[in-house]
């Protein structure tokens, strides 16, 4: 069994709903969700990201949190998780925002960073992962990778 199917088995056993907003990952941390049979019965909606205008119109990501802290940090992407969760009416959610390259952005974050939301029942958590420039891709499937280990493990802790 692969994490993704652990976690729709984990949320259809606990009732609980999950949702994403996803910028480097643009979507394959849902898309993966997608691809478990039975992922309607936990995914109704999630949110790819991508733009800074899209965090704040589509995640309720305040201009301000990516003013001060910069888009990819830990704050925005716990906001990307809280707003995600509330639009979609969901129990747990993964904000996700991060750099995978191939070269370095304005405040010089290091290539591979990415930076994690969660929220579960109201609970937080943020975390950032430097995967190294190993590729775009490579970055996005790890990324993807731990996110949902990661809210299997804090679904395990809540409930």
């Amino acid at each position: 069994m692969n994490v993704f199917e652990e976690l729709v088995e984990l949320l259809i056993k606990k009732e609980m709903k999950v949702t994403s907003a996803e910028s480097c990952t643009g979507g394959l941390f849902s898309s993966s969700v997608v691809s478990v049979p039975d992922a309607s019965k936990v995914l109704s909606a999630a949110f790819v990201t991508y733009s800074e205008d899209a965090k704040c119109r589509f995640a309720d990501v305040p201009r301000e949190l990516i003013d001060t802290f910069g888009v990819v940090s830990e704050n925005v992407a716990v906001a990307m998780a809280k707003g995600a969760c509330k639009n979609a009416g969901a129990d747990a959610s993964v904000g996700i925002t991060g750099f995978a390259g191939p070269a370095y952005d304005e405040n010089d974050t290091s290539v591979g960073t990415v930076c994690f939301g969660f929220c579960v029942n109201g609970r937080t958590l943020s975390a950032t992962r430097n995967f190294g420039n190993i590729g775009r891709n490579a970055v996005r499937e790890l990324s993807a990778i731990y996110a949902a280990s990661t809210l299997i493990k804090l679904i395990n802790s809540v409930n």
